[in-house]
């Protein structure tokens, strides 16, 4: 009938519409409809009192609300987040941490060490969108003809994507899509098999993509340097071929789980993703930290009035002051 977040709350949440009349729980009955996932309050609060659900103030009533009135936000005052340059660190460290059943993983590791990878892909990078529709033909005639010779890769991805053309290139913030678009070059999963695709009169060329040893007829493919469409597409299955070649020698091995990093990404809030996903991949994540493994979290637009509840859980100032970087 309803889910009760932390023992601090003083509301829960409907699981589906509660009738006026009906019994929310043991002593409390629906003073009127409860809509589902709604907030139901389970005691009486007085005007200005605090309004609690996963053990945080959300606001502060207008006026009192009685036990088993529904709780909306017409009915709330809400708080002033403070400042990302007065937040408080270290008030809320946790250490009891859940253990993980298991510590190592099967992934595939990096010569050079560091974070190992976790699938086996060809990845196949563009240096602007304008390649876009040569390159997705051509992964498409891959992954049909190519891709079975190759039973222990686990597939080809091209990373597409809406830059490199009419823009501002040296802008300053321009380094933001530069960088990721580097770094993916170098993602784990990809085994260290370049393959990049330019188109040959975009802005981002490949040596803002590469670095200079990297850049070799082996690894790069100028598409205005070919003879029409289907000499590109020739051109993109030999390289292909002899990447996945080389992948397909890729195996796992047994490794520490400090050798894993996980994104977190956002996959569209809904009315219980409060009460069931996030708390779940929280504790997930929790238990992948406790065994050493490293843990991102990025969502800086739906966080931003919460983020002195994460400075609680800050080590340390620095760590608290690169938060409020990231933030600004």
């Amino acid at each position: 009938m309803i889910v009760k977040v932390h023992e601090k709350d003083n509301v829960a949440i409907a699981v589906q519409d509660i009738q006026p009349g009906e019994q929310v729980t043991e002593g409390i009955t629906a003073l009127q409809l409860i809509p589902q996932a709604h907030k139901v309050a389970l005691t009486d609060i007085p005007a200005g009192g605090a309004i609690t659900r996963y053990g945080v103030t959300l606001g502060y009533a207008i006026d009192p609300i009685q036990k088993g009135q529904w709780i909306n936000e017409h009915m709330l005052e809400l708080p002033e987040p403070p400042s990302v340059d007065d937040m408080e660190y270290g008030t809320n460290i946790v250490t009891d941490l859940p253990e993980a059943p298991v510590k190592p993983f099967e992934g595939y590791a990096k010569p050079e060490g560091g974070y190992a990878g976790t699938r086996n892909l060809l990845a196949i990078h563009t240096t602007v969108q304008c390649a876009t529709g040569v390159l997705n033909v051509a992964v498409k005639k891959m992954r049909e003809e190519l891709l079975p010779k190759y039973p222990n890769v686990d597939g080809i991805v091209p990373i597409n994507h809406a830059y490199g053309c009419g823009v501002a290139i040296n802008a300053p913030e321009a380094k933001v899509p530069i960088r990721a678009l580097r770094n993916l070059t170098k993602h784990p999963n990809f085994g260290g098999q370049l393959m990049v695709v330019s188109l040959g009169c975009e802005k981002l060329t490949v040596d803002r993509l590469l670095d200079p040893e990297d850049i070799t007829p082996e690894n790069v493919i100028v598409l205005q340097e070919k003879n029409g469409f289907d000499d590109m597409i020739d051109s993109l299955m030999e390289m292909a071929d002899k990447k996945l070649q080389v992948l397909n020698e890729r195996r796992r091995e047994t490794l520490p789980l400090s050798r894993l990093c996980i994104g977190m990404q956002c996959g569209g809030s809904d009315a219980f993703s409060g009460v069931t996903a996030n708390p779940s991949a929280g504790y997930a994540a929790d238990m992948l930290v406790q065994a050493g493994a490293t843990v991102m979290f990025s969502e800086v637009t739906e966080v931003h009035d919460g983020v002195h509840m994460i400075a609680e859980r800050c080590v340390s100032k620095e760590v608290c002051d690169k938060l409020a970087a990231e933030m600004r």
